[in-house]
C-alpha cells in the first residue's frame, strides 16, 4: 500500500511540475523554483516513512529443535523402574506416577538426560549445566547451518529457562562458546514457565523494532535435571511425569533484504498476565515440601485458572486477528453480557477463520482436551500438539516449535498461511505469537526433528 501511495505521489508531482513549467512565463519561473525544496521534502518524508515501515517488520529466518540421541531415550516402563530405583518415592507415589504417565498422552519413547536415568541419579549443578549446554549447542549448530548467519553478526540474544539460572548466566555460556561480539544485547528470562518461549519472541521482536538491521537469536528450554523432584508430595510429582528434555533456537531478523529467504513474518504478539490474582499466582509454585525438598506444586485450580486467563487473552486477541463478521458477533455478545448485563451465552469466535495452523503448548492431555473444546477445534487442528506430546513429551517453552516443525514435516505450510502459537505458564500467563508463512515450506528438504519419524497421527492415547 505504501508503495502505491509513494508512486502515485511522485507521478502526480512530476505531472504537475511538467504542466506548470510548460506554460509559465519567464518572470514567474523563479518563484516556482522556490517550491522545489518543498516538493523534495515531501518526497523525503514519504521515503523515510516507507523505510521505517520496512524496518519495523520482523522475520523468522529459520528455527531448529534439538532432538536428543537414543542414549537419552526412555520408555514409560523404564521411567517407572527408575522411580523405584531412586529409593525416595513411596510405593503409593510410584503407582501414582505410573498412573499419571499412562494417562498423560506421552508415547512409548521420549527423552531425559542420562544423569537422571542412572541407578543413582546425579541431580547437581554440573549435570544441569551439561544438559542445557547439550541442548542449546545442538540447536544453535543446526540453526547456524540452516541460516548461514555468522555468530559475529548476531546483535541480540534472548534465552529463557525457568528453573535453571546458573552463574555465569546462560547467555554468558552462549557468548563464550560462540565468541559473540562484545556489544551484544543479552537477556536471560527466568521463572516464566512454559510460556517463556513465546514471551521471549515478543521481547526479541520489541528489541529488533528499536535496533534496525539486526539479528536476534532466541533460545528456549527447560532443565529436566534441576526440575526433577525427589520427594513425596503428590502435588509435586506431575513435573517428573510430563516434562522431558528438549529445546529450540530461532533466528529473527529485521533486515528488509532477509524477507525473501525467511520462512515467516511475525504479525502479532500478545501477553496476558494474571499474577495480580492470588489464585493464578499460586497455581504453579516452586517451593519446599514438608521435608525441605524443592519442587513445583501444581494446584487443582490449574485448569480453571487456565480457562479464565484464556478468556481474557481471547478478548484482547480476537479484535486483532478475526475477520469483520466474527468481530461483530463477538462484540455484540461481549457488550450484551458485560456492559448491558444481559443473560447471553458467550460467543466463542471461530479462530479457524483467522488461522490455518494451531501450535498449542503441550501442557498435557487434559490441557489439550480443554483447549480443543474451548476453541472448538477439530482433531486435525490439535494434531501437532498431541503428536509433540506423544513423541517428545512436555518440553516446556520450546514445545510450540516442535509443533511448528511437525506442521512443516507434514507439508502443511503454504504461502500465506497464518500460524497461532499459544502458550501458558506460571504466574499465571497466556502468551501468543501470530506468524504468516512467506513461502511454501517443502517438507522433503528439511532438517527437522520429525524427519525420520513415522508421523502418522496418533489417537488421543
Amino acid at each position: 500500500m505504501m508503495n502505491l501511495v509513494l508512486i502515485s505521489f511522485l507521478v502526480a508531482a512530476s505531472a504537475f511540475v511538467h504542466h506548470e513549467f510548460k506554460y509559465l512565463q519567464p518572470s514567474r519561473m523563479a518563484s516556482c523554483f522556490s517550491a522545489i525544496p518543498f516538493l523534495l521534502s515531501l518526497v523525503a518524508i514519504f521515503f523515510l516513512h516507507y523505510l521505517k515501515r520496512q524496518e519495523s517488520k520482523v522475520y523468522l529466518v529459520d528455527f531448529a529443535c534439538y532432538k536428543p540421541n537414543d542414549s537419552c531415550a526412555i520408555t514409560k516402563e523404564k521411567l517407572v523402574e527408575a522411580a523405584k530405583s531412586f529409593g525416595v518415592f513411596s510405593e503409593e507415589n510410584v503407582k501414582r506416577m505410573e498412573k499419571i504417565v499412562d494417562k498423560s498422552g506421552l508415547g512409548p519413547k521420549t527423552y531425559l538426560p542420562k544423569a537422571i536415568l542412572q541407578k543413582e541419579p546425579k541431580l547437581c549443578l554440573a549435570e544441569a549445566r551439561r544438559e542445557t549446554e547439550t541442548v542449546f549447542f545442538g540447536a544453535i549448530e543446526e540453526l547456524l547451518e540452516k541460516t548461514w548467519v555468522r555468530p559475529k553478526d548476531i546483535g541480540i540474544l534472548v534465552v529463557n529457562s525457568s528453573t535453571f539460572c546458573p552463574t555465569p548466566s546462560l547467555c554468558d555460556i552462549i557468548v563464550n562458546r560462540y565468541k559473540l561480539r562484545h556489544d551484544i544485547l543479552c537477556h536471560d528470562l527466568s521463572g516464566m514457565g512454559c510460556s517463556g518461549g513465546v514471551l521471549a519472541i515478543d521481547f526479541a521482536k520489541r528489541l529488533l523494532q528499536s535496533h534496525p538491521n539486526s539479528y536476534a537469536v532466541v533460545l528456549s528450554t527447560e532443565n529436566a535435571n534441576s526440575g526433577t523432584y525427589l520427594g513425596n508430595n503428590p502435588s509435586m510429582l506431575l513435573i517428573n511425569c510430563l516434562f522431558r528434555m528438549g529445546g529450540s533456537a530461532s533466528l529473527l531478523s529485521n533486515h528488509p533484504s532477509d524477507r525473501h529467504r525467511s520462512k515467516y513474518q511475525i504479525i502479532h504478539t500478545l501477553r496476558t498476565h494474571m499474577a495480580s490474582d492470588d489464585r493464578s499466582y499460586n497455581c504453579v509454585f516452586q517451593q519446599d515440601d514438608g521435608q525441605n525438598i524443592i519442587g513445583i506444586s501444581i494446584s487443582k485450580d490449574l485448569m480453571n485458572v487456565a480457562g479464565q486467563v484464556l478468556k481474557f487473552h481471547i478478548t484482547s486477541l480476537a479484535p486483532l486477528v478475526l475477520p469483520v463478521s466474527e468481530k461483530l458477533k463477538f462484540l455484540v455478545t461481549f457488550v450484551g453480557s458485560k456492559v448491558l448485563r444481559l443473560k447471553m451465552k458467550a460467543y466463542v469466535p471461530n479462530f479457524k477463520m483467522a488461522f490455518e495452523h494451531f501450535c498449542i503448548h503441550t501442557g498435557g492431555r487434559a490441557v489439550l482436551d480443554t483447549m480443543q473444546k474451548s476453541l472448538q477445534l477439530q482433531d486435525w487442528d490439535v494434531e501437532p500438539s498431541r503428536m509433540t506430546l506423544y513423541r517428545f513429551g512436555n518440553t516446556s517453552s520450546s514445545s510450540v516449535w516442535y509443533e511448528l516443525a511437525y506442521c512443516e514435516a507434514k507439508g502443511r505450510i503454504k504461502k500465506g498461511d497464518r500460524i497461532w502459537q499459544l502458550a501458558f505458564g506460571s504466574g499465571f500467563k497466556c502468551n501468543s505469537a501470530v506468524w504468516v508463512a512467506l513461502n511454501n515450506v517443502e517438507a522433503g528438504s528439511l532438517k527437522n526433528p520429525w524427519r525420520h519419524e513415522n508421523i502418522v497421527a496418533c489417537q488421543n492415547s
